[in-house]
């Protein structure tokens, strides 16, 4: 598999740089939202949204140094996503998130909650500080976004008549909105043309999709402590993604096991063990595939640099966490 330290080497000391300020922007004032703070930035995470800002920061400016602006809004993209992430483990209840104990576990809902709330807004500070409106529009609509895949999330739980595309649509909101706008908004940073702007905001669309597709896999695939979190756990929570809509076409049965929430003895089992026989997981790689050969389709407006090909190895790493 391809390792992300390789990848993100032509960013590597940036984002060095963005750790220290990230516990720096957040943590200070509150002794508990310090605490929070220092657990989430260190909590082992791949930083791959930052990363992503930071290499289109790089492939658009080229040979000019990249300005604290764009080192901003990779901040702010990461503040965003962990704030994401704090509130996903209230709702989801969770207990781990990369064999590390949550926000919510470590503290209690009630800090957790809150804990989210401020770096959403510390976020926001942050963001209209950039002076840029076309960026504050696109990182505040991907804010909404987040709400927005949640509530769908949330509403459709445990509803076997949910589509691949509403489930695409989510998967947009939760995940690829982020992605997409935040490389979107660099471009923006940089004062590249139009064209390379939209190209960007595909790439991220596409990109961030692969990658939800994927987690999305590997939930069935992988064992509880490759996941930090337990295996099969979207499906027990009634969180219907790509493999079980594949599978629900292959079996019908596996419809009556979900819409009764798995209320009998051996439900469980048996949904994931239809999952897992099915063409489901394989489809899925499918559809991962297509999307992560999409994403490359929109780097062509790039000119070759070592970041850009950074990106178009992203679509490729995305995958390999299949294998």
């Amino acid at each position: 598999m391809i390792s992300t330290t390789s990848l993100f080497s032509p960013v590597d000391n940036d984002l060095r740089l963005l750790t220290e300020n990230l516990k720096r922007l957040v943590g200070a004032r509150h002794p508990i939202l310090g605490a929070a703070a220092e657990h989430l930035f260190d909590a082992g995470g791949k930083r791959i949204r930052p990363a992503i800002v930071l290499l289109v920061s790089r492939a658009t400016m080229l040979e000019r140094e990249i300005t604290p602006r764009h080192r901003r809004l990779a901040e702010i993209t990461e503040m965003i996503h962990t704030a994401s992430l704090v509130h996903d483990d209230v709702v989801d209840e969770a207990e781990l998130r990369r064999n590390v104990p949550t926000v919510n576990s470590l503290f209690d809902n009630r800090i957790a909650v809150l804990a989210g709330d401020f770096l959403f807004a510390q976020s926001s500070w942050y963001l209209a500080n950039l002076d840029n409106l076309e960026v504050v529009k696109l990182l505040s609509e991907v804010i909404r976004d987040f709400a927005e895949g949640e509530i769908l999330q949330g509403i459709n739980r445990f509803d076997t008549s949910l589509t691949l595309d509403a489930y695409l649509e989510k998967s947009y909101y939760k995940t690829a909105s982020l992605i997409a706008n935040s490389a979107k908004s660099a471009g923006i940073l940089s004062d590249v043309s139009t064209e390379v702007i939209d190209n960007l905001y595909a790439y991220g669309r596409y990109l961030g999709l692969a990658f939800q597709i994927v987690d999305d896999i590997l939930d069935f695939t992988s064992s509880t402590e490759v996941l930090g979190k337990p295996a099969g756990s979207d499906l027990i929570s009634g969180n219907i993604t790509a493999p079980a809509l594949y599978a629900m076409e292959e079996t019908p049965y596996l419809e009556t096991l979900i819409e009764r929430e798995f209320s009998e003895p051996g439900d469980i089992e048996k949904a994931l063990s239809i999952v897992k026989e099915s063409h489901g997981i394989e489809r899925s790689r499918e559809l991962a595939a297509y999307h992560a050969q999409l994403a490359l389709k929109h780097l062509d407006c790039l000119q070759p640099s070592v970041s850009a090909q950074s990106l178009t190895d992203l679509a490729d790493y995305a995958l390999s966490r299949l294998y």
